[in-house]
C-alpha cells in the first residue's frame, strides 16, 4: 500500500494504537469483511451518515448487523425528520467513499447536529456511538480507503472520539 489511510494518520496523531488490515479482493458483505479480518460480524463497525436538516449531518457508529432505530435517533436529535445521506453527500461531508467511512480524519468540518438535540453550526460533525460498538473489546472501522480497515480496541476508539456520545440507537443496547 502506497497511501496511508487518513483514519490511521489521525489515530497516529492522537497516539492511539491500531493496525491496518487490507483485503486481498473486493468485499461484498459484512460477513466476508468480518471473516477475513478474523472478527465476528458484531466487531465490524458501520459508520452511517444521516442528514438531519439542510446541510446538517450526524455520523452514527453501529456494530455489525444491528440496525439504527430511526425513532430512537429522531428522538435523541429532537428531529421529526431525517434521512440517510446520499452517496455524494457522504463523500462531500466525510471525504470518504461509502464502504470506507470512518469517524476520524474527516473532510472539511460541516455544520452538524449540536448538543441538546438542536441543530447547531459548530463546524464539527457530531458522532453518536451505539453501545453495541463498545461491547466488543476489539473492533474494525473504515480507514478512508476502500479495501482497508483499521483495527483497534473499542476503548481506544472511545479515547480517539472523546466528544462522541454513547447513545442506544439500535434498540438493543443500553447506555453504559
Amino acid at each position: 500500500m502506497t497511501e496511508k489511510p487518513p483514519v490511521s494518520v489521525a489515530l497516529e496523531a492522537l497516539g492511539i494504537p491500531h493496525r491496518l488490515f487490507t483485503h486481498s479482493a473486493s468485499v461484498h458483505s459484512l460477513e466476508q469483511a468480518a471473516q477475513e479480518r478474523g472478527h465476528r460480524v458484531e466487531q465490524v463497525v458501520r459508520s452511517l451518515l444521516f442528514r438531519v436538516a439542510n446541510g446538517e449531518y450526524v455520523l452514527v457508529l453501529i456494530a455489525g448487523p444491528a440496525q439504527v432505530d430511526w425513532k430512537m435517533l429522531r428522538r435523541h436529535l429532537g428531529q421529526s425528520r431525517l434521512s440517510l445521506a446520499t452517496e455524494a453527500e457522504v463523500l462531500e461531508v466525510t471525504g470518504y467513499p461509502i464502504g470506507a467511512v470512518g469517524p476520524l480524519g474527516l473532510a472539511t468540518p460541516v455544520p452538524a447536529a449540536g448538543p441538546g438535540g438542536t441543530p447547531g453550526r459548530d463546524g464539527k460533525l457530531k458522532v453518536l456511538i451505539d453501545p453495541g460498538v463498545m461491547a466488543e473489546e476489539e473492533v474494525s472501522i473504515g480507514s478512508g480507503l476502500r479495501g482497508t480497515a483499521v483495527i483497534l480496541r473499542s476503548a481506544d476508539l472511545r479515547r480517539a472520539l472523546p466528544e462522541a456520545e454513547i447513545v442506544p440507537l439500535s434498540g438493543k443496547g443500553e447506555s453504559p
